[in-house]
């Protein structure tokens, strides 16, 4: 066969994600830039809590691109991406989008990757605690 059945992150889907992670971020007391992505990388919902970081927005978009992309969490990055390490310079591929520490996870149903969370403005450990809140969102089958 030539066409595959895949399961799709809806809009109603991200913005539920979304809200969670929001309400994680306002529980820990730091504001965050929370982008969702579709399996491709491209933007579904995007806030910027009041207080966020404005230079954490790229970077919140860039995670969850990062995490869509790679079908692995941008934490997963943080060793083997520095330098002498078998992946580095992977930061600077992808137009530079490329985001090696916390807070992008990839968004998995069915055992299928269909987008990516990205978290940013907090620690790289409160920006994935964020992130791992919205993807508990998702309905467990």
């Amino acid at each position: 066969m030539f066409v595959k059945d895949s399961i799709k992150l809806t809009l109603e889907g991200a913005k539920a994600i979304l809200a969670a992670a929001e309400r994680k971020a306002r529980e820990i007391g730091v504001p965050m830039d929370i982008a969702i992505v579709d399996e491709g990388g491209n933007l579904l919902v995007f806030e910027r809590m009041d207080g966020a970081k404005i230079t954490s927005i790229d970077i919140a978009i860039n995670k969850a691109f990062t995490a869509a992309g790679s079908r692995r969490g941008t934490h997963e990055y943080a060793d083997i991406a520095a330098p002498g390490r078998p992946a580095f310079g992977i930061h600077v591929s992808n137009q530079g989008r490329f985001m090696i520490f916390g807070g992008g996870l990839p968004i998995v149903i069915k055992g299928e990757v269909v987008g990516g969370i990205g978290c940013s403005s907090g620690t790289a450990e409160e920006d994935r605690i964020v992130a791992q809140a919205g993807l508990d969102a998702l309905p467990k089958d």
